[in-house]
């Protein structure tokens, strides 16, 4: 919805999972030399000052990335994500968060390219500023991703990561997300694709894991993480998944490693919890 600035989530438990599974895919391409276009079709505002007011409203840092950062005992497996939030933060302290755009162009190589849509006005300017010296690697398009997918796939070189990450604030992107994966992936089958949801006390966030899974018979991969029980009054988000067709191979691994730290770091009380499962070939 227009009305939703992800500033208010910079840096939450879900940031943690999405961006770490991220930045391993990320990698993964990078380790052969033919170019590839990173494609993301909600990419939000790129960075996030976590001491402006839209970060501190609830603070959901604290119990993101904030629970990490002070750490040394993370395993090598958030090693290269928590790397690349350190980017930002030179200095050693917490200030910055990035988003999955900013992750993106700091790993992304010379030959390798990035496709960004995000339909709020406000966020796709600062969106558009923040890459203005980056273009033709970095294009930035105000509008909605979920058509915008349409314009760039296939890429030209036949390799890619796809990131689907709407609010789901409107019930309708639960469908809209489904339906836009469905004709990425008839366009540009062998590309990988990431499509993020959140784990709310709502039937469609419920359902839609299953739904998922009828899309493709092998090479996916599903991984949720939950952090605390649903709350009384049956708002808020609680926790969060991911659907990634056509994952690394060495995926499953490195969410075997990581996924019970998170558990133990990002938890909040005796529901926390993780998923994962997987059909690959």
């Amino acid at each position: 919805m227009l009305s939703y600035r992800h500033a208010f989530h910079a840096g939450n438990h879900a940031d943690v999972l999405k961006h770490a599974v991220l930045v391993h895919l990320l990698d993964y391409l990078k380790k052969k030399d033919k170019p590839f276009w990173y494609v993301d079709t909600h990419a939000g505002a790129a960075a996030y000052a976590l001491d402006e007011a839209w970060a501190q409203k609830n603070a959901e840092f604290a119990t993101g990335i904030g629970r990490l950062w002070a750490r040394k005992d993370e395993p090598a497996s958030l090693a290269g994500y928590l790397d690349e939030v350190r980017a930002l933060n030179p200095d050693g302290g917490l200030h910055f968060y990035p988003g999955s755009a900013q992750i993106a162009t700091q790993m992304l190589r010379e030959q390798d390219r990035l496709r960004l849509f995000e339909l709020h006005s406000t966020e796709s300017r600062v969106l558009r500023e923040h890459f203005a010296k980056d273009a033709p690697r970095v294009l930035v398009q105000a509008g909605d991703g979920f058509d915008g997918l349409k314009s760039v796939l296939p890429p030209p070189s036949r390799r890619g990561i796809v990131l689907i990450d709407p609010s789901y604030e409107d019930k309708r992107d639960y469908a809209r997300a489904r339906a836009a994966l469905v004709d990425a992936m008839q366009r540009f089958a062998t590309g990988i694709y990431v499509l993020w949801y959140p784990i709310v006390q709502r039937r469609e966030s419920q359902q839609f894991p299953e739904s998922l899974k009828r899309l493709q018979r092998k090479d996916w991969l599903h991984v949720a993480l939950t952090v605390k029980a649903p709350a009384a009054d049956g708002f808020g988000l609680h926790g969060s998944g991911l659907f990634i067709f056509n994952p690394s191979w060495d995926l499953p691994a490195m969410l075997t490693e990581a996924m019970p730290y998170l558990v133990k770091v990002l938890g909040q009380d005796a529901s926390a919890s993780y998923v994962l499962e997987s059909e690959l070939t």
